[in-house]
C-alpha cells in the first residue's frame, strides 16, 4: 500500500513538472488590432508591396525654416555634456545639418537596400530585406531578424548589412536580413491604440516572418529589440534557432543575482565575475545606481507622459537632434560627457547621425516612439518584464560591451536565459553596437553561429 501510495505521488509530481514547464515553453498572447476603428470583417490584405523613402523641396525647406528660427542659449561654462547636450558644440552640428547635410543623398543611400511594407494587425509594418547578392552556388543564405530600439532605426544596421550578407570568409554564414521598423518607429504606422508593448510588437514580427515565408529564422538585438527579440524567443521557441544579444536586463533577481552583488566584490571566483564585471559593478552604488540615475532621466518622462515633452521635440528639429545626439555620445562611452563636443565624431559621422534623426523627423514619429516606455513600463517595471520572467530555452548567445548602459555579468544572464551557450565581454564599443561597432558585432554573429553548428 505504501509503496503505491509514493508511487502515486512521485507520479503527481512528474505530471505536475511536466505541466508547469510546457506552460513555461512558450508565452501566450492574443492577436489585437492596432489600426483606426474596428478590424474589418474580410479580414487584412496580406499583400506585401515595395516602398521607397522620398522627399520633396518642400520637406526641405520647411526643415530649414525652423533651423533659422531656432533660439540659441549658451550652456554654462566647462559643463561639456554633463548637462546635456552642450550648446556651442550644437550650434556646429545645426550649421552643418543646415548648410552641408545633404538629405537627397541620404535618401538615395537609405534606397540602397530594398524597403516593403506590409499590413500587420491594422498597420502599415515597414521593413528591409536585403538579401546576399552574390550567393555562392550551394550556399543557403539563413534568415535573421534585426531589431533595432531607441532612439535608434532600421539605419543602425546599414554598416553591418555588407558584413552578414557578403561575408569574406569561406566557411561564414551567409545572411539575409530582415530589419523591421517597430511600429511607432520611422516608416512603420504608429498604433491608434493603447497597449502596443514589446509582446505586441514580438508578435507583428513572427507574423511577419511567417508572411515572408520564413518558419525558422535567427533573432539579434539590443535595446528594445534585446526585449523585443527574448518575447519572439518566448512568443516561438521551436521556430527561433538562436538568439543573439547585445544588452540584456534582469528582469527578476534571484537568490544568485543577490548574493553576487554582497560577496562578488570579495570572492569573485565563487560567482565566475571576470575583471570587467568588477570594474562595472563595484562599488554599486557609484557604477551601478549612480550611473544608471544619470542616464534614466529620459525614461521615467517617456513612461509617464510622452505626448508633452514629445511635442516640443515634433516641433523642434533643433530641439529633437539635442535630445536624440546626446544618447549617442554618453552611452556611446560615458566619459564622453566630460567633452565639449560630447565625443560624436570620434565615433560615428555627422552624416549619419543626422540620417537617423531625419528619419524620425520627416516621419514624425518621435511622439509615438517614446510612447512605446509608457506602454512598456506605464504599469511598472515588474509588469513590463513580466514575460521576461519565462525562461528562455532558445540557445543563446550575448555581446557584452564594456561601455554599455547597463551591465549584466554572465551569471545573471544565465538565470533567464537557460541556453547561453556563448558570452564573451567585447574589446571596445558601447550601446550602439551594430552602428559604432559593426565588424566586432558581425564577427561575434558569426562566431555563435559556428558554436551551433558545431564547427567551432
Amino acid at each position: 500500500m505504501i509503496v503505491e501510495v509514493l508511487a502515486a505521488v512521485a507520479l503527481g509530481l512528474l505530471v505536475c513538472v511536466l505541466f508547469f514547464r510546457k506552460k513555461e515553453e512558450s508565452l501566450e498572447t492574443e492577436d489585437g488590432w492596432w489600426g483606426e476603428g474596428q478590424a474589418p470583417a474580410s479580414g487584412e490584405d496580406e499583400s506585401i508591396h515595395p516602398f521607397k523613402v522620398q522627399t520633396s523641396s518642400e520637406e526641405i525647406e520647411d526643415l530649414y525654416r525652423r533651423i533659422d528660427q531656432t533660439r540659441p542659449i549658451p550652456s554654462l561654462e566647462q559643463s561639456e555634456f554633463n548637462y546635456g547636450f552642450n550648446s556651442a558644440y550644437l550650434g556646429k552640428v545645426v550649421s552643418y545639418w543646415r548648410n552641408q547635410f545633404d538629405w537627397k543623398k541620404q535618401v538615395e543611400k537609405l534606397n540602397k537596400y530594398p524597403h516593403f511594407k506590409t499590413k500587420i494587425e491594422g498597420l502599415d509594418i515597414h521593413f528591409i530585406h536585403v538579401c546576399p547578392p552574390n550567393l555562392a552556388e550551394g550556399k543557403t543564405a539563413v534568415p535573421l531578424l534585426m531589431v533595432h530600439g531607441w532612439p535608434g532605426s532600421f539605419y543602425e544596421f546599414y554598416r553591418i548589412l555588407p558584413l552578414l550578407t557578403e561575408p569574406a570568409g569561406p566557411d561564414s554564414v551567409v545572411f539575409q536580413v530582415i530589419c523591421p521598423s517597430i511600429p511607432g518607429y520611422g516608416f512603420s504606422e504608429a498604433p491608434h491604440k493603447q497597449g502596443f508593448n514589446s509582446v505586441c510588437a514580438a508578435r507583428v514580427f513572427c507574423k511577419l516572418m511567417k508572411r515572408l515565408g520564413f518558419n525558422d529564422f535567427y533573432v539579434q538585438g539590443g535595446d528594445w529589440g534585446w526585449l523585443i527579440g527574448t518575447n519572439i524567443a518566448q512568443l516561438q521557441p521551436r521556430n527561433v534557432k538562436g538568439l543573439h544579444l547585445n544588452f540584456a536586463s534582469v528582469s527578476k533577481p534571484g537568490l544568485h543575482t543577490v548574493l553576487s552583488l554582497v560577496f562578488g566584490r570579495y570572492f569573485p571566483g565563487l560567482f565566475g565575475f571576470k575583471d570587467h564585471d568588477l570594474k562595472r559593478l563595484f562599488p554599486f552604488m557609484t557604477n551601478v545606481v549612480g550611473e544608471t540615475l544619470k542616464e534614466t532621466g529620459y525614461m521615467h518622462i517617456q513612461a509617464t507622459k510622452p505626448d508633452t515633452a514629445g511635442r516640443a521635440l515634433n516641433d523642434s528639429p533643433v530641439g529633437l537632434a539635442a535630445y536624440i545626439l546626446e544618447k549617442f555620445s554618453t552611452w556611446t562611452d560615458p566619459q564622453f560627457r566630460n567633452l565639449e563636443d560630447g565625443g560624436l565624431e570620434r565615433k560615428f559621422s555627422l552624416d549619419d547621425l543626422l540620417t537617423n534623426v531625419m528619419i524620425y523627423w520627416v516621419t514624425g514619429c518621435i511622439i509615438s516612439s517614446m510612447r512605446f516606455y509608457k506602454e512598456n513600463l506605464g504599469k511598472g517595471i515588474a509588469q513590463c518584464f513580466h514575460p521576461s520572467r519565462l525562461p528562455v530555452r532558445v540557445p543563446t548567445a550575448m555581446a557584452c560591451f564594456p561601455n554599455e548602459l547597463l551591465h549584466t555579468p554572465r551569471l545573471w544572464a544565465e538565470q533567464k536565459y537557460l541556453n547561453l551557450v556563448s558570452f564573451n565581454y567585447m574589446e571596445r564599443g558601447g550601446h550602439f553596437a551594430a552602428f559604432e561597432e559593426p565588424e566586432l558585432l558581425a564577427q561575434d554573429i558569426q562566431n555563435f553561429m559556428k558554436k551551433l553548428s558545431g564547427s567551432e
